[in-house]
């Protein structure tokens, strides 16, 4: 006879075994593995659960399963200036020979003195006269080469990542999840549309004709016998504040059920996707982070956040506290 102790020893390691692979099967079928467990993480899950559950009260048909994502502050990092200004503080540098003028008119005086305050100070204006010198007077395709070359030399100057690594490896998932349950995810950014459609769909898996942004006006032309569009120099949408929710409606055709921001830029967008009909969850990503990035809100010269914050809670926003509630920010470095 098989001695009984073997026996109990077998059924012992098989039991140990079955445990391990139980445990092993709940990890892996974590969709949020960088989001540590907590209020925030359960909320997420818990809306997205609701509305694809088709016995459920609130069930969504996926034709409407709509989520808008800003993109500075919420999809990558904007510190210390938003990426897309560096960018075209580098053009600037760029073509300053051809420029003598920009020696004397701001911002392009500061930029070429590497007055970051001053350059700063300009405000909206400022950042608009730079992307319009900058990004226009030139064809679509020109543009796309021009931004994507400097994408693939640029360094961070803190991190020296590449810009398209300060990317947020949480919100990757919240992605990812978002999209293996039925929703169409859409970037909806105060940046330019043109400069994010470059990396997004390498970046986060949203292909370009699922970017909105704040646009230049545009014109055909053929030039040496090929049609072209050539990029102007005047502003045609402003994808900012009260300009979301009229861009989302422009060239969504939409209200989003899901909606994610950073700042105040992004308040509009937030109070009027979550006054829609029906279920709807707004998250505002709370930058306190000091250590693995940077802790701002209400004071800071990028991504203030003052106002969004003091009414999440009775808007019924969901506050992303980045240090407590991700395990980690950034994805692994490629380099």
């Amino acid at each position: 006879m098989i001695d009984r102790l073997k026996i109990h020893s077998w059924l012992v390691a098989i039991l140990f075994f079955l445990c391990l692979a139980n445990v092993s099967a709940v990890q892996a079928a974590d969709p949020l593995p960088s989001w540590n467990t907590g209020p925030t993480k359960s909320a997420i899950v818990e809306f997205v659960e609701k509305v694809t559950r088709k016995e459920s009260p609130d069930f969504v048909p996926e034709n409407q399963r709509i989520a808008v994502f800003d993109n500075d502050g919420t999809l990558w990092s904007e510190q210390p200036l938003y990426f897309q200004f560096i960018y075209g503080r580098d053009q600037v540098r760029k073509m300053a020979p051809k420029h003598p003028e920009w020696k004397t008119e701001e911002p392009f005086a500061s930029i070429l003195k590497g007055d970051t305050k001053k350059v700063l100070a300009s405000g909206e204006a400022g950042l608009m006269k730079v992307i319009a010198a900058t990004h226009a007077n030139m064809t679509a395709e020109e543009f796309r080469t021009n931004a994507a070359d400097w994408l693939k030399t640029a360094r961070h100057p803190k991190t020296n990542r590449p810009y398209t690594e300060m990317i947020y490896q949480p919100m990757l998932e919240l992605l990812d999840y978002l999209r293996a349950n039925g929703f169409k995810t859409f970037i909806v950014s105060g940046g330019g549309a043109d400069f994010i459609r470059v990396f997004a769909e390498q970046a986060y898996g949203i292909p370009p004709d699922q970017v909105v942004g704040t646009s230049l006006k545009a014109k055909y032309e053929v030039r040496d016998g090929k049609p072209v569009i050539v990029k102007l120099p005047e502003i045609n949408l402003v994808d900012d504040k009260e300009g979301k929710p009229v861009g989302i409606h422009q060239y969504i055709g939409q209200r989003p059920i899901f909606v994610a921001g950073n700042s105040d830029g992004d308040y509009q967008m937030l109070e009027w996707a979550t006054a829609g009909k029906g279920p709807r969850f707004g998250i505002i990503l709370h930058h306190t982070d000091a250590k693995r990035e940077w802790a701002y809100d209400r004071d800071s010269h990028i991504g203030q956040l003052n106002k969004g914050l003091d009414d999440a809670s009775k808007k019924g926003w969901t506050v992303i506290d980045m240090q407590k509630d991700w395990k980690t920010v950034f994805p692994p470095s490629k380099q």
